[in-house]
């Protein structure tokens, strides 16, 4: 029954501080259950009581104007402090995307800007990141998107300085790769004439840190701890390579991220690629920043199709910085088709299911192995990488000359023995490149997706004298230190996951090639950065080829990289990234290459490696 002078209807916070529980009063069971089926995710937790995710309710929150009694709901204190919050923002950003806002059109001087950041703020600053620092601080909120090597993290910690010059922010809340941590620790020593007090997440946030870094990893496990870290002293919280919680809500580092998200007085998004995928991770990245506005933003926005219209729309709520504007010279990725030898195509097309006499026989074996994507993808480098070796990364070793191909023996035998008879035109296409680029005193940077594949290149590169990073590699540092500089080693072989991000070569290699592609196209792009970025010197060359076998998968993954590299640049109205969608095709250098051309080659390299 219905209490006189109780709330009808109580809201607030759940232990985490990650969902809104709505407490209804005895008698009001369906009217709870009717309330919360209208969030997306909500359900009841108990018959008075119903549980929703803070994205959801934020979101929904229009829907509480069907609650029955709205004139006697009571709100938890926090929580009704950040649901006007965020209503606040979602119209400051609106005003922003409308065009009324007067802070949109104030311009801020680099005068100004001094003032802003404080007596205490000790670095220089380009013209550049004046004009993001600028802009973003006349956001509540922001997304800075600009490329590699723009000084994205020394804005983050200007834009902090400023809020704790306004008293606005007294902590900062870093969540980044492990490998960025070096560069915010640097940044703090050099932005500040006393540097700030840093802190790495550990078992329990420290409470005296100013500026705490914690990885993607940790965050779900430590959500507890960090909300309570925020709600203590006023805060702001910054995802760097941002990219990596593009899954929003549908992933354990997005739902982390956008729980945390409110509970800050001021939210910061850094990342090149911020929409790898398409709109949905642009959703998913601007709900981090604007809880409950930011999707529908995005979703409006391209609902049309004219991402010309879509990316005049969205500019007001980011700002970037384009490798045109840091002065550094394009170039023109190529891509190579190589042709597959009859062996390599027939098993191939026994993946794909298409079977010859001689497949047929051993069908089974190839149905056992499936279809899935990266089998396809080793297949279309080598369909030997497949088969089971004496241990999971043992390199493929080639026959050259190759051996005749037995008649006898069944499909599956021969793709084990691959290596015997054929070699892959992949392989030695690279092989070609790499030691082209060595007789020129040129270092080459050489990406494939899988491990076995760098272990095959490095016994084949041997003469080259590579370093290899990928996962299990030991020291790591080691490797990247001798590429840099030991002038014997001519070629670096690793793996975008591994390397991708937060490594620098661009002043020791100017050539990279793609053995392989995923579908992957931020991590693409972040490869890419590796060698073509700020303080490149004038005039360099940056040469990318990308290897593909014709009518295979690699034909797939080209046409996929191709429109969200196409979507990408269009939606940030960046022509750099447009054209990278557009790899201009070039002959094979090893196409007129027959077996004698390969043996002298490999002689050589044999030879070279027993010096």
């Amino acid at each position: 029954m219905t209490v006189l002078g109780e709330p009808s209807l109580r809201i607030a916070f759940d232990v985490t501080r990650t969902r809104a529980v709505l407490r209804a009063q005895e008698g009001r069971q369906s009217d709870l259950a009717q309330l919360a089926a209208r969030f997306p995710g909500g359900g009841p937790r108990g018959p008075l009581s119903a549980e929703i995710e803070l994205e959801a309710f934020l979101v929904g929150i229009g829907e509480l104007g069907t609650w029955p009694s709205p004139e006697d709901v009571e709100w938890d204190d926090e929580l009704a402090q950040l649901v006007g919050g965020v209503l606040d923002d979602a119209d400051a950003a609106q005003r922003q995307l409308d065009g009324d806002d007067d802070e949109s059109h104030q311009t801020i001087t680099h005068e100004e800007i001094a003032g802003l950041l404080g007596a205490e703020w000790a670095a220089p600053l380009t013209d550049f990141q004046q004009r993001d620092i600028a802009r973003l601080l006349s956001l509540r909120h922001g997304a800075n998107f600009s490329v590699p090597g723009a000084g994205k993290t020394r804005v983050g910690l200007a834009v902090f300085a400023a809020m704790r010059e306004r008293g606005e922010a007294f902590r900062l809340l870093v969540v980044s790769p492990k490998s960025a941590y070096e560069s915010w620790e640097f940044e703090n020593s050099v932005c500040f004439k006393e540097p700030l007090r840093f802190g790495v997440m550990g078992s329990s946030p420290d409470a005296t840190a100013e500026i705490m870094v914690i990885n993607y990893e940790r965050l779900d496990r430590s959500l507890a701890a960090l909300a309570s870290w925020l709600r203590a002293t006023p805060s702001m919280v910054i995802l760097d390579e941002a990219h990596r919680m593009k899954l929003g809500t549908r992933g354990i580092y997005g739902s982390a991220c956008m729980a945390l998200g409110p509970l800050s007085r001021r939210r910061l998004i850094l990342t090149g690629t911020p929409a790898p995928n398409g709109a949905r991770d642009l959703e998913n990245l601007l709900s981090f920043v604007w809880p409950g506005h930011g999707r529908r933003v995005v979703t409006g926005a391209v609902a049309g199709g004219d991402l010309a219209y879509a990316s005049q729309v969205l500019r007001p709520l980011f700002t970037r910085t384009t490798k045109s504007e840091l002065g550094l010279p394009p170039f023109d990725p190529k891509i190579r088709y190589v042709d597959m030898p009859s062996l390599h195509q027939e098993i191939y097309d026994a993946l794909v299911g298409r079977y010859t006499a001689r497949a047929e026989a051993a069908r089974d074996d190839f149905d056992a192995l499936g279809k899935a994507m990266l089998r396809l993808l080793m297949a279309a480098t080598s369909p030997a990488l497949l088969a089971e070796g004496t241990s999971r990364y043992e390199p493929l070793t080639y026959q050259v000359p190759p051996l005749d191909v037995p008649q006898g023996d069944s499909l599956y035998t021969l793709m084990r023995d691959l290596p015997s008879y054929e070699l892959s035109p992949k392989y030695q296409e690279a092989l070609s490149i790499v030691a082209a680029n060595a007789e020129q005193g040129r270092k080459t940077l050489v990406w494939t997706t899988f491990v076995r594949s760098l272990s095959t290149m490095e016994r084949m590169f041997a003469g080259y004298q590579p370093a290899v990073v990928h996962g299990g590699t030991p020291d790591r540092a080691e490797e990247i230190r001798r590429f840099r500089e030991d002038p014997d080693c001519s070629v670096l072989l690793s793996n975008p996951a591994t390397l991708g991000e937060g490594i620098s070569l661009h002043h020791v290699c100017h050539d990279a090639v793609y053995v392989d592609r995923d579908f992957m196209a931020g991590r693409f792009l972040q490869s890419l950065d590796r060698i073509h970025r700020l303080g490149l010197a004038p005039g360099t060359e940056t040469n990318v080829t990308v290897l593909a076998s014709r009518g295979t998968v690699d034909e797939v993954v080209a046409l996929r990289l191709e429109e969200k590299l196409e979507f990408m640049g269009r939606i940030l109205d960046d022509p750099s990234v447009q054209q990278l969608a557009d790899l201009q095709e070039e002959a094979p250098v090893a196409g007129g290459m027959d077996m004698a051309d390969v043996r002298a080659l490999l002689r050589h390299v044999d030879a070279v490696a027993a010096r």
